[in-house]
């Protein structure tokens, strides 16, 4: 058994991919890894581009049968790594391409911190090296308490996403797995939250992958097209669930912010009546959005 599980959740990206693919087994510790695809039901021909890479025991490879968003496929995938007994898992979307030393550098910080966190979050570069708006981490307040760890590289956070996500197996065992329904957007919000109340975690910046995303603005519902405003439902809805888990001051944060991105519609958006429907009953069906949290069964 190889002791870190890769997963990588993919849809329809198949170009990606295998980009992805190439640069885990450029890994300058790959006898390290076993990497798991997970295959949200991908339409695109994602099976056929890279049945190489199967067919020479290379990776591991899961059809999901249908698309669980990213939440149910990490869901889905860590369930699977966790079933082969792997100590460590990374998480990464099908659009991560880690640098050659991204996962000896995370176990470098496992090192350093023996044992001693709940998850490690890679530091995530756009195509142009400029950090990913994206994937900014937030660090916690009293940071410079474990000033000793900075020649490490290591800075203490509480939030991260799923782009270079490294935990370990016993840490899951004990908070349980990402909550599949909430589909797409907030999963690895409410999870780092969820694991930070419980653990210290950190950045690792020696770490680093490039997110090869079309920009580096992020999701902005009052500029975004018409096409993508629905995926908006899943946000604001997940984005409640989170504020009711962080208590009083998490709600007034929110609906700040609900606030905030209700005048940005009006101001600079178009389709106003659409964007504001979505905003305002995404958010309400949050209130009433109450998923369960599922535990790994020793």
């Amino acid at each position: 058994m190889k002791k870190v599980a890769v997963v990588v959740v993919t849809f329809n990206r198949k170009d990606l991919l295998c980009k992805n693919i190439e640069a885990l087994l450029k890994q300058s510790c790959k006898e390290e890894q076993e990497i798991y695809i997970i295959d949200n039901a991908s339409t695109d021909g994602t099976y056929e581009a890279i049945l190489p890479f199967i067919e020479a025991g290379k990776i591991q490879y899961r059809n999901t049968g249908k698309n669980l968003g990213g939440a149910g496929g990490f869901h889905f995938g860590m369930k699977e790594a966790l079933s082969a007994d792997h100590p460590y898992l990374w998480l990464m979307d099908d659009d991560t391409i880690p640098q050659e030393n991204a996962l000896e550098e995370l176990l470098a910080a496992d090192q350093v911190l023996e044992g001693h966190y709940g998850f490690l979050s890679g530091t995530a570069l756009w195509k142009d090296g400029s950090p990913c708006k994206m994937n900014k981490q937030k660090t916690i307040q009293n940071w410079y308490d474990e000033a000793q760890h900075l020649c490490h590289g290591l800075l203490r956070c509480y939030h991260a996403t799923f782009v270079s996500f490294f935990i370990r197996a016993e840490v899951v065992k004990k908070v349980g797995l990402p909550i599949k329904e909430f589909f797409i957007w907030g999963d690895d919000v409410e999870y780092s939250n969820r694991i930070h109340k419980q653990y210290p975690c950190y950045i690792a910046g020696k770490s680093q992958v490039l997110h090869d995303t079309a920009n580096n603005e992020g999701s902005n519902i009052a500029r975004d097209d018409a096409s993508r405003i629905g995926r908006y439902r899943f946000a604001y809805r997940n984005e409640m669930y989170i504020a009711k888990q962080n208590g009083l001051k998490g709600l007034l944060r929110q609906g700040a912010k609900i606030g905030l991105h209700l005048a940005r519609v009006l101001l600079h958006g178009d389709h106003k009546f659409k964007k504001w429907s979505v905003i305002l009953g995404s958010s309400f069906k949050g209130i009433f959005f109450h998923p369960k949290i599922e535990y790994i069964e020793e």
